[in-house]
């Protein structure tokens, strides 16, 4: 079913006299033509910021400091050392929240301090702190006297009051937007506290864990403990989390994939065995291959086997996690394929679903564990904002929404708030929760809210093209060059570039009936591609104008580019 016209080629233009000035400069004589017209499409355009970008350095990372609350928080945690306190860290069961738990209690463990670490059931606890997950953590493991929650805690003000009323302390580490009303805690370390113009609102939480761990070492020093061997974990959270990949998120999943390329976590090792990555890794293995392993159980069941398999240190039980992983990630995947299947049903047999600014849809049966990606898929498909709910017997939901860039999800919600039971997030993802019965005015609602925030053409697809390419120009000058550009990511798309009147060796090579290998020629020059879901009984007659990216690959350590198509279409 095609849902909205074909995507509107845009090739973007940057300013030329800021090109001009980086090519007229000694950047000019070090890069490609080609990568300083997107070092400026970026808004990389003064010669020290574009230097910034293409080596970011840990050398030039923030005083931890100036987040806030983190003085509170230092002062707490090692009260807590000193003492020999019981601690537990309650943790999100997404990649974020298990790789922050990891990377507390390494760091905990480096101060003489054993933690316990507990992650809530999503079926039954859901989301954060919830007073289900909280007894059941008490039941566990005793009541500590300080509990440190991670990747949740900001919107918790019935949980912190309950556990401030039970004598227990509570530092929360959250980049969630904050409520109107805070917890009382003994510290809230969230950067947004102080508005989205703040210092390092662009973490997710295991690269605040970095900041806090950071912090408490600055103020009691150890010589055994390293935390640059732990940068692994730091590029897992962030790139899982979808978090914009600026500043010094760039340079920790920078110098983070480089530790991950050689990984001292038996656990990490054990997951690139499985999926066959063989030391050099980008980010795009973290967001395709490593990050939904790790996300794969929580999202069916718990998330304590992607925490165990990171906190082992066999590399035979690592293994045997790692599969298990692999198992759950194939399941998730079958139950995805499912609630897709039935989503693209429900919009067939009504329509009317799909012609609002926003597609809400709901159904018994669904799993709300990949909600959230169907609604991911969905939206890219009608490129609108699309949310997904699965209500249980007793009708009562929970759901998971993305948005397209320029539409806040967060901000449509806030008309909607009399029809939730809870509900929050970020502009471009959210949960929710709320009644069957409540769905069609939820609806309703959430297409006006989306409405009014249209301006121009936000719903309209784009396929926006950083710059036009040919073959020739794919030499080892540029890729050396284009190597500096990484990690590609959130904030740091990968750049798609036009290349114009290619032919392709057709029929090519089919790959399990929907992947395409081919050659391409333009003049003399001839470069391999692949085109993933490519339309191989229905492709535009040759010549071919393509959208490509363009990826480095490894195995068994000789590195290779290859051109991936996004796109093709007949040559104009």
């Amino acid at each position: 079913m095609s849902s909205v016209p074909a995507p509107l080629w845009s090739l973007q233009c940057p300013d030329a006299a800021a090109v001009q000035a980086l090519a007229q400069g000694p950047l000019g004589r070090e890069l490609n033509p080609l990568l300083l017209h997107l070092l400026a499409l970026r808004g990389h355009e003064a010669e020290a910021v574009a230097r910034t970008f293409l080596n970011p350095r840990l050398s030039d990372l923030g005083d931890p400091f100036v987040l806030p609350n983190m003085s509170t928080a230092v002062e707490r945690i090692f009260q807590a050392v000193d003492k020999k306190e019981s601690v537990v860290l309650y943790g999100d069961y997404d990649v974020d929240g298990v790789t922050s738990i990891t990377l507390l209690t390494h760091t905990l463990r480096a101060y003489g301090l054993d933690p316990r670490a507990f992650l809530p059931l999503r079926m039954e606890e859901g989301y954060g702190l919830s007073l289900d997950g909280i007894a059941r953590c008490f039941e566990r493991h005793g009541k500590p006297t300080l509990l440190i929650a991670l990747d949740c805690g900001t919107g918790s003000i019935a949980e912190a009051d309950w556990l401030k009323a039970h004598g227990v302390d509570c530092i929360i580490v959250d980049h969630h937007e904050p409520t109107p009303r805070l917890p009382e805690c003994a510290a809230l370390v969230n950067p947004k506290l102080r508005g989205e113009s703040g210092p390092f609102t662009y973490l997710c939480t295991v690269g605040l864990v970095f900041k806090l761990a950071h912090a408490l070492l600055k103020t009691r020093r150890l010589d055994h403990f390293d935390l640059k061997h732990h940068l692994d974990l730091v590029a897992m959270g962030t790139v899982a989390d979808l978090v914009p990949l600026k500043e010094e998120n760039r340079a920790l999943v920078r110098k983070g994939l480089d530790v991950l390329g050689a990984t001292r976590c038996v656990g990490l090792k054990a997951l690139k065995d499985i999926t066959g990555l063989d030391g050099f890794v980008q980010a795009h293995h973290i967001g395709f291959r490593l990050g939904p392993r790790l996300n794969a159980a929580g999202r069916l069941d718990t998330a304590q086997t992607a925490l165990d398999l990171l906190l082992c240190t066999d590399p035979k039980e690592a293994n045997e996690f790692a599969n298990l992983l692999d198992l759950h990630n194939r399941e998730r995947q079958e139950v995805e394929n499912t609630v897709q299947r039935e989503a693209q049903a429900m919009l067939a047999s009504e329509p009317e679903l799909a012609e609002g600014e926003c597609i809400v849809l709901g159904s018994r049966g669904w799993h709300p564990g990949v909600v959230g990606i169907v609604a991911s898929r969905l939206m890219r498909e009608y490129h609108r904002p699309v949310l997904m709910l699965a209500f249980d017997d007793h009708g009562t939901g929970k759901g998971s929404g993305r948005s397209v860039p320029g539409i806040s999800l967060v901000a449509a919600l806030d008309g909607c708030r009399h029809l939730l039971d809870k509900g929050g997030g970020h502009p471009m993802a959210v949960g929710v929760s709320l009644n069957e019965s409540n769905l069609v005015a939820f609806r309703a609602a959430m297409i006006e809210g989306v409405r009014s925030q249209i301006r121009s053409d936000e719903l309209a697809p784009r396929l926006h093209l950083d710059a036009e390419i040919r073959l020739a120009d794919l030499a080892p000058a540029f890729f050396d060059g284009y190597a500096r550009m990484e990690p590609f990511g959130m904030g740091n798309p990968e750049p798609v570039f036009l290349c114009r009147r290619v032919e392709p060796n057709l029929p090519g090579q089919v790959l399990k009936e929907k992947h395409w290998k081919l050659m391409l020629r333009q003049g003399k020059e001839m470069r391999p591609a692949m085109w993933f879901n490519a339309p191989v009984k229905d492709a535009p007659p040759p010549p071919w104008d393509v959208a490509i990216k363009v990826q480095r690959h490894s195995w068994r350590g000789q590195v290779s580019w290859q051109l991936m198509i996004c796109e093709a279409r007949a040559a104009e």
